[in-house]
């Protein structure tokens, strides 16, 4: 009977179980922590935006609003159309701006 308790115990199999357990642990991390993004589309009917790469080239916009989810991307181009003054704004020693309609 001795014999087969320390062939038991040098059982290589018996690491892998245990990393299998390590695994589902992660596992189950890794779907708590998706679950509580605040992009998840799945979450709630919470209004959510949320601005990647901001004022780059390659900005993207995520707009979530109730259970519909829209996304924009950013082509570069300068926007163009027609319009009218509508004020004045300026910038004061203290960096901050100051809108002044017209």
């Amino acid at each position: 009977m001795r014999l087969l308790e320390e062939a038991d115990a040098d059982d290589p199999i018996l690491s892998v179980v245990n990393l299998i357990d390590v695994f589902l642990v992660i596992i189950a991390a890794l779907l708590i922590a998706v679950a509580n993004n605040p992009v998840n589309p799945f979450a709630s009917d919470e209004d959510v935006t949320v601005i990647k790469n901001a004022g780059k080239p390659n900005m993207e916009i995520f707009v979530k609003e109730g259970k519909t989810m829209e996304h924009y991307t950013s082509t570069g181009d300068i926007g163009q159309g027609e319009g009218a003054k509508a004020g004045v704004a300026y910038r004061l020693k203290d960096g901050s701006m100051v809108y002044v309609p017209e």
